[in-house]
């Protein structure tokens, strides 16, 4: 069994065949699904999707390329809207300086209100931080001095610095298809190095696909071939990958139960 920890099934990409594209990962026995808020006054669609199939779950938060848009979006609504019963996770927020999409001061509110939302319900925090390594290491340590939540630093792509720091103050490091990439021996070097109770996989769907599939759509089946490179980096077998990257997900998305033996989508 294997979990996509970070896609985004509600984006258009799937529309036409969500429930395809959610057997397909049932097939290749992608057990659970975590698809991502980007947007909170988006959330009713998400949480559609994650009550139509039992094996999705869903976040609620607002990407920094979209914080400005936001940032009347307090701790406390996030909270409340936390407690629908299929809601495991706050974010995905943070820090992205590669784009210009939003102002990073708007950034930083947003990040800092989704922080104290994750420390009040110790949902994990699921992080993006991109081109902002900085940044990110001094809030992460200036918010954990205020009181420890859990959190992922999602899709990574960033220094091993940032996540060194994050395994140290209590993070998970999540991978995606660019540690598939050719040109990425930095990654899978990071990802020798995070400790093993550390380790996720994800798809970050419709992007990102895994070699083979790079440059195509991706989808949660793909996660399969994200965790075969990643088995082969840490020097597990694959069984070996799954297990531990599913029992990770499971001691940090308490909320989401295990499947069982037999599940249908």
């Amino acid at each position: 069994m294997l979990v996509d920890s970070h896609c985004h099934l509600d984006f258009a990409d799937f529309a036409e065949e969500r429930d395809a594209i959610v057997q397909r990962a049932l097939d290749h026995d992608i057990r659970r699904m975590v698809t991502i808020c980007t947007r909170v006054r988006r959330f009713g669609d998400i949480i559609k999707i994650a009550d139509q199939y039992e094996s999705v779950y869903a976040s609620v938060g607002t990407h920094p390329n979209n914080a400005h848009e936001e940032l009347d979006i307090t701790a406390d609504d996030l909270i409340r809207l936390s407690e629908h019963p299929k809601v495991v996770a706050i974010g995905e927020a943070g820090l992205d300086y590669h784009y210009d999409y939003a102002p990073p001061e708007a950034q930083m509110q947003g990040f800092r209100t989704h922080i104290a939302a994750s420390r009040a319900t110790q949902l994990p925090l699921v992080i993006h931080a991109r081109s902002a390594d900085e940044d990110m290491i001094s809030t992460l340590r200036e918010e954990t001095g205020k009181g420890a939540f859990p959190f992922i630093l999602h899709c990574f792509s960033s220094g091993a610095e940032l996540a060194r720091v994050g395994v140290e103050l209590g993070g998970h490091v999540s991978f995606s298809g660019i540690l598939t990439f050719k040109n990425s021996p930095e990654i899978r070097e990071i990802a020798r190095n995070v400790p093993r109770d550390r380790l996720l996989v994800e798809t970050d769907a419709p992007y990102l696909a895994p070699v083979p599939h790079r440059g195509k759509r991706n989808e949660p089946s793909f996660v399969r071939h994200t965790a075969a490179v990643l088995a082969e980096t840490i020097g597990v077998s694959e069984e070996a990958l799954a297990a531990l990257t599913s029992d990770n997900v499971f001691r940090l998305f308490t909320k989401m139960p295990r499947p069982e033996r037999a599940l249908n989508a």
